[in-house]
Order: structure tokens, then C-alpha cells, then sequence
């Protein structure tokens, strides 16, 4: 008979896997394989919109919510499914996320409506939240101290490399196999990161029950901070188009509020709190986490940024635009590994405060010199990409290094989570400010950029690049104030590989 606690029987590795000097690495790379296929269908799933109106007959605000469906689950699940999994096994939640994704996946690319459609998208997203919120939990535990920042710039290369790719292979696959195939290519990896997950991920279950046996999952904090989260990202996701004045941003916001402030209250009076304040107490996580928010939103925001530019001033085609935006990702990619490694070395933060430097400096040359060739313009874009590249990995690890074990998993969940927030404030903010200097400089109010004169047009990109400039110096200067990272024990226990007998 199978009861609801063997189902959270986890397996040990395969003893061959397991006894091998480069063990931990070989967690860190199945961890890659859901790192790559998130950001591979994340940047896929944004090309078929203008496919899916055609499709299915919609309009351009029903089938947003393709992405938006999937972006609002990801960011209220990650950090409640990182709590679960500090109390029930990572291993277990990983694998779980990968079956879940495929499941969603394939559903997804069998949908025969758009109401279908996106409500299998929040499926496919459920997954993907079992998998982000455990990623760098399982690698910080894997991996001895001294390692870390090299395993994290690891794992985000894997996802460079996904955001890379994926615009280039979901065109391929819409136009040689039609749109369904941008959500079937997603099943294959999947297979492949659940055999790996199954084979090389080391028990933890039996570690999570001595914690488990004197904590509770937090049901009341969770169901309080879903609508919090949900409500904040609803209000940043449509506030340019609803306008940040509207009754109903201002009561989505006010909405917001109250959840934050009863879950706040709950939180402090919880025996065993969805998230632990003490963490978000400690300077390092503190400071990362503001930081990393705020270079996710001058990541997301110029992404939003450069299509216009390249578009409507250098009159690039969509195709061209595509091609001269792969230097960002692709560097980033590059200097994620070498970010790592230093951070081991020095710390975290001289590659923070370097790399955010670097990205501004980018910026601001791209802002003041914006009829530049390609050459110069694809230095510009290696220099953005290089100095995220060169931060994100860095900041990580020392987010990841001050939290306690047994606090891993919530701490992973609060670091993807503040990478959607930061992506949907850095589009909405950029959006807001190139929508107000637009209308400023072309002297009336404008709905978009395609009927603003040419001056007006340049003048207002100036100012939303200065914007994310002075967004990426907060950050750095945030960064120059993070303290020490706490030496907390981890990596590889032996009964992690298996050699102990789970409870």
C-alpha cells in the first residue's frame, strides 16, 4: 500500500556516480540541465504571440497571457515550494518539477484552444517552480565552500546558454514544424534532467526529517503571501497600460499592501515561518537581494529597451535585431564561470561592484552615442552582457552562502523570485519612463514610438538608458555595503551520497 509518506521516498545515487571524485559536479550538471531548459522555453515561449493571435483568432491582450499565466505562478510558487523542500527532500521536489514540466510541456502543445492553452501554461509553470526553487539549494549543498561561486557561474552559463538559443530555435521551430513544437522540444530535456535527477541527486529526505520532526509547513503565511506576490507582479505587469493612477492599479496595490502586512504579522508569531526574517535580517542576504533585484531590472529593462532602439532609430529588421541582441546573453554566458571563480577567490564584492560598473558604463556610452555602427555597437552590448554576466554569479553565491542549511530551499526561492520581480519592474519602470520622455520631448501624449519624429524618439531613449544607469549605480553602491559572508557548513555529507539508510 502506498501511503502519502512513501511517496517522498527518495532514492540514493548511483553508487558508481556517487563514489566518483567529481561527484559534486555531477550534481552541479544535472542542476544545469533544468537551468538550460527554463530560460530555453522562457525566451522560446515569447516568439509565438503574434502566432497565436493568427491561430486561434485573439487578440494581442488574450494571448499575453501565454507568458503572463506562467510568469505570475513561477514568481507566487518558488519561494513556498523552497520552504516544502527544505522539510521534505530536494531531490524529491526537483525531480517531481522536472515530470511536472514535461507533463505541461506536451499539454501544452496539444492545447486545441487558448483558454486550454494557458491554463496549461500555469501547469507547465508549476513544474518550473519545483525546479527554480531547488536549483541553487541542491548546488549549494553539493558544493564545499571554496567552490561555490565557480558551481553557481556554472549553472548560470547553463542558463545563458538557454536565453541564447532560444530565440533562434523557436524560430526555426515555428517556421519547419509549426507553434506546438515550441512546446514539444521542452519534453526531450526533460526526460533527460529527470533520468539524471533519479540517478545523481543525493538524498536528502532522510536529512529534512530530522528538521521536519520540530517544524510545519506554513499554510496560513502561504496562502497570505501567494496574493501578495501575485498582486505586486499584476500591478508592475499592467500599470503602464491600466496608467499607475487608475483605480484598479491603486486598489491592486492597496490589496498588495494588506496581504504583505497579514503576512508579516503571521510571520512573526509562526513557530516555523514560511520565511525566516532572521535570514532577510542577515546584511549579506539583505544586500544581495535588493542588489540582485535591482541589476535584474537594468537586465530586463534594456532587453525591453534595445529592440526600440535598434528598430525605430537604426531601422533594423526584427531578424537583424535578434542577431544584434545575442552579444548580451552570450557574454553573459562567458563571464558567469570567470565571476564565480573570482568570488571564491576575492569575495563578492569586487565582481559585483565591478560588474555593475561595467554595465552602466555600457549604458551610458550607448545612451550619448546612439548612432553607432554594428562593430561598436555589438562592443557595447558584449560590455552590458559581461558586466551582468560578471555580477549575477557572485551575488548569488553570497546570497546562497549566508543562508543556513536548513533554510536552502526558502532562500533560493526568495532569490528567483526577486528575479521575476525584477523583470517585470525593470520593463514596467523603463516603459514608464521612455512612455513620459516621449511625450516630453514630442511636446503632446503618445501612444507609442512609432509615430513620435525621429529627434524626440533618440532624445527619449537617451533618457530611459540614463534611467537604468542610475538603477545599475544604486545597485553597485548597495553591493559596496554587503558585509562578510557567514562561513555556514556545507557541502557534501556522506550519508548525502547515499551511504546511510534513509529513515
Amino acid at each position: 500500500m502506498v501511503t502519502a509518506r512513501g511517496l517522498f521516498v527518495e532514492r540514493a545515487p548511483l553508487p558508481a556516480l556517487a563514489r566518483s571524485p567529481r561527484y559534486r559536479w555531477l550534481v552541479v550538471g544535472t542542476v544545469c540541465v533544468g537551468a538550460f531548459l527554463g530560460q530555453l522555453d522562457a525566451s522560446i515561449a515569447g516568439l509565438i504571440l503574434p502566432t497565436l493571435e493568427e491561430v486561434f483568432g485573439a487578440s494581442l491582450s488574450s494571448v499575453e497571457w501565454v507568458a503572463i499565466s506562467y510568469l505570475l505562478t513561477l514568481a507566487i510558487l518558488v519561494v513556498p515550494f523552497g520552504r516544502l523542500a527544505d522539510l521534505v527532500g530536494r531531490k524529491t521536489m526537483y525531480t517531481t518539477g522536472f515530470v511536472v514540466f514535461i507533463v505541461g510541456s506536451a499539454l501544452c502543445g496539444a492545447s486545441s484552444s487558448l483558454g486550454w492553452l494557458i491554463f496549461f501554461r500555469v501547469f507547465q509553470a508549476v513544474g518550473a517552480a519545483l525546479l527554480q526553487s531547488n536549483s541553487v539549494a541542491i548546488i549549494t549543498a553539493a558544493v564545499d565552500r571554496r567552490s561555490l561561486g565557480r558551481a553557481i557561474g556554472v549553472q548560470g552559463a547553463a542558463q545563458a546558454v538557454g536565453l541564447a538559443v532560444g530565440p533562434s530555435v523557436g524560430g526555426l521551430l515555428i517556421g519547419a514544424l509549426g507553434w506546438r513544437w515550441v512546446f514539444y522540444i521542452a519534453v526531450p530535456f526533460g526526460l533527460l534532467g529527470t533520468l539524471l535527477g533519479f540517478a545523481v541527486l543525493p538524498q536528502t529526505r532522510h536529512r529534512m526529517e530530522r528538521i521536519a520532526a520540530r517544524e510545519r509547513f506554513d499554510w496560513l503565511g502561504a496562502l497570505l503571501f501567494a496574493p501578495a506576490v501575485g498582486l505586486v507582479m499584476m500591478a508592475l505587469t499592467f500599470g503602464n497600460d491600466w496608467g499607475w493612477t487608475s483605480p484598479w492599479i491603486i486598489a491592486t496595490l492597496a490589496l498588495a499592501a494588506a496581504s504583505l502586512v497579514g503576512f508579516g504579522l503571521v510571520e512573526r508569531r509562526a513557530d516555523s515561518p514560511l520565511v525566516d526574517f532572521a535570514v532577510l535580517r542577515d546584511r549579506v542576504f539583505a544586500t544581495g537581494i535588493v542588489a540582485g533585484l535591482l541589476s535584474y531590472a537594468v537586465l530586463f529593462g534594456s532587453l525591453f529597451l534595445f529592440p526600440f532602439y535598434l528598430e525605430r532609430i537604426l531601422g533594423r529588421t526584427p531578424g537583424e535585431t535578434g542577431l544584434l541582441l545575442s552579444p548580451v546573453p552570450i557574454a553573459i554566458g562567458v563571464l558567469a564561470p570567470i565571476s564565480g571563480i573570482v568570488a571564491d577567490k576575492v569575495g563578492s564584492r569586487l565582481p559585483t561592484v565591478l560588474g555593475m560598473l561595467v554595465s552602466t558604463a555600457a549604458l551610458l556610452v550607448l545612451a550619448f552615442l546612439p548612432a553607432a555602427g554594428p562593430a561598436f555597437l555589438a562592443i557595447v552590448l558584449l560590455a552590458v552582457g559581461a558586466g551582468l554576466g560578471f555580477f549575477t554569479p557572485a551575488n548569488n553565491s553570497a546570497i546562497m552562502g549566508s543562508a543556513p542549511p536548513h533554510r536552502l530551499g526558502v532562500a533560493g526561492g526568495i532569490l528567483n523570485m526577486t528575479r521575476s520581480l525584477g523583470t517585470s519592474l525593470g520593463v514596467a519602470a523603463t516603459g514608464l519612463v521612455l512612455t513620459a520622455r516621449l511625450a516630453a520631448h514630442a511636446g503632446h501624449a503618445v501612444e507609442g514610438t512609432l509615430d513620435v519624429p525621429l529627434p524626440a524618439l533618440v532624445a527619449a531613449f537617451r533618457d530611459a538608458l540614463v534611467f537604468l544607469a542610475v538603477v545599475g549605480v544604486v545597485a553597485a553602491i548597495i553591493s559596496t555595503t554587503r558585509g562578510k559572508r557567514a562561513e555556514q557548513p556545507v557541502g557534501l555529507a556522506p550519508e548525502l551520497r547515499g551511504e546511510t539508510t534513509a529513515v
